[in-house]
């Protein structure tokens, strides 16, 4: 066995260092996550799929948008979108909104602590999800000034978020589906809950914010409260990278949730839930579109980003820096689906496990070996769950897929790009065996 030497070893302690550092300030928790957001749009149109034929859904609602220069100028790729359904890529915009209190209407004057981009190919049946940081630091369009992107739903709505994200990054929009906070609990319950690995005890108590969260380690059904607890929880000494990998996790335990039969008796509560605090553009047809291609995804081929960048302090604003070079690398990968070519042959790899995890990194390691593919490896005693991580552009999901094929150990975990080569371990891509 290859082992990190000692430089690799305090590299990443010291990464892990200074990301503690730079959260200990941010004290606002995301309400509306990630990956439930995502898995909120393939339970509306799964559930729409299996009641197409009937009355129980009436139309969401349903509003116009306009699209349209940035904090950061990223290139402006023109593509051709067509609506309703139609084999070309599209855009869609998915926002998790928070709540402005009691008695307020549940859409208007909102943040949008959760802004993702879905792009879905319909002829490759792929769908690549591309999340952007609620504090990133971008020009308001309108004569509204710099901000924190999460503040444009609040002063415009849709459509200025829509807007900002046209003149930002160049991405038009073509649909949208904005998912209220209270959604998140809802919908849990309604499913009778979701199964899932807690991967440490998660205790904290916040009386003011009204946010207890009591889980102990191991799998668990959680209810609706519980899954708000687990996707919110961020004492862990790893600040939102902990959120985001739990957010991840649990998107793929709701996805087979949703999938499951049991599933279908429920979609009179998962309706009533997403008729009251689901909003979209989408009509009920293209609603049915949308679910006939996600029937036919493979999970395998779902990828997901986020957009790099650093957190920044300016008094009492915690903002995050885009980092102009690489957030274009993720769009033109994610959005614009821009290959590299590639020699599958010269790529490293590297392996992260946990210790419980060490006979299963040392097959995939002699598997990659017999390969031809040199491997660096880490033990970690506290990593969180299982992933395939791209650590360079080259690294494709066909690449992914192919190795799956060679590796079945590999199958079916989450694949994530990720161009700041944080968990790279001196790797092209590297494994994340986690307990869970």
């Amino acid at each position: 066995m290859k082992l990190a030497n000692n430089y690799q070893q305090e590299e990443y302690k010291a990464f892990l260092n200074q990301i503690r550092k730079e959260r200990q300030g941010t004290s606002n928790f995301a309400k509306v996550l990630f990956a439930f957001v995502l898995a909120v749009l393939m339970a509306v149109i799964v559930t729409v799929i299996m009641v197409e034929n009937t009355n129980i859904l009436n139309k969401i609602s349903v509003e116009n948008a306009d699209a349209s220069n940035g904090f950061f100028k990223f290139s402006r790729k023109k593509k051709d979108f067509v609506v309703p359904f139609a084999p070309r890529k599209q855009n869609i915009l998915i926002l998790g909104v928070d709540s402005n209190g009691a008695g307020t209407d549940i859409w208007e004057g909102t943040r949008s602590d959760t802004i993702m981009i879905v792009n879905v190919d319909p002829k490759t049946k792929t769908i690549k999800a591309v999340s952007v940081p609620r504090d990133s630091k971008v020009y308001l369009p309108d004569n509204h000034g710099v901000a924190k992107i999460n503040s444009a739903h609040a002063l415009g709505g849709v459509n200025l978020v829509k807007k900002t994200l046209k003149e930002t990054f160049g991405i038009r929009i073509d649909k949208y589906i904005i998912v209220h906070d209270e959604a998140v609990e809802k919908i849990v319950d309604a499913l009778g809950g979701v199964p899932i690995y807690v991967e440490k005890p998660m205790k904290y108590h916040d009386w003011a914010g009204h946010l207890h969260i009591d889980l102990n380690k191991g799998n668990t059904v959680l209810n609706g409260k519980q899954a708000v607890g687990y996707l919110r929880y961020r004492k862990d000494g790893l600040g939102d990278i902990g959120r985001t990998q739990r957010q991840q996790w649990f998107l793929r335990s709701l996805f087979e949730k949703l999938k499951s039969v049991d599933t279908l008796a429920r979609i009179p509560e998962v309706l009533n839930v997403c008729k009251t605090y689901i909003k979209t553009d989408m009509s009920f047809y293209e609603l049915s579109q949308y679910a006939g291609f996600v029937k036919g995804v493979d999970e395998n081929k779902i990828e997901i980003a986020t957009l790099p960048g650093a957190p920044n302090q300016k008094g009492y604003i915690s903002y995050w820096i885009l980092d102009p070079k690489k957030t274009q690398e993720v769009i033109d990968r994610m959005i614009y689906r821009d290959k590299q070519e590639s020699d599958y042959s010269t790529f490293k790899a590297g392996i992260m496990y946990s210790p419980l995890k060490e006979n299963e990194a040392m097959i995939i390691q002699d598997r990659l070996k017999d390969l031809g593919y040199e491997v660096n490896m880490l033990k970690i005693t506290h990593l969180s769950h299982t992933r395939f991580v791209a650590n360079k552009n080259q690294v494709s999901v066909e690449f992914y897929n192919w190795l799956q094929k060679k590796i079945p150990e590999i199958n079916k975990i989450q694949f994530v790009y990720d161009p700041t080569e944080n968990f790279s371990v001196g790797s092209d891509f590297t494994i994340v065996l986690a307990e869970g």
